[in-house]
């Protein structure tokens, strides 16, 4: 569950969300995994802010690109299978002690 409670995105002396912090959400923001204050704060600074605002653009946009390359390309059906066996398949080991 998301806390409702801020995290800090950092803020210079006037209050306002400083570059720093909001590059270190970024991600989280796009997402959409920050809690209402911290997504209003990042919000406005994108507004005030060209280059932070580029960057969040490079996000989505490379957000997008991974999610066509995904959806576009699946695993050849050997390998899933592969993958699932070794999934499922249990390993035990027993050791023994001898004593003496």
């Amino acid at each position: 569950m998301m806390s409702e409670r801020p995290r800090d995105t950092s803020t210079d002396s006037s209050g306002s969300t400083d570059c720093a912090g909001v590059l270190l959400r970024l991600f989280e923001f796009v997402d959409n995994e920050t809690g209402p204050v911290d997504r209003e704060r990042i919000r406005e600074h994108l507004d005030e802010c060209g280059s932070c605002l580029a960057e969040y653009d490079r996000e989505l946009l490379l957000k997008a690109l991974v999610r066509r390359a995904c959806v576009r390309q699946s695993a050849p059906e050997a390998l899933r299978a592969q993958i699932l066996t070794r999934i499922t398949s249990t390993s035990v080991t027993v050791v023994r002690r001898t004593e003496g």
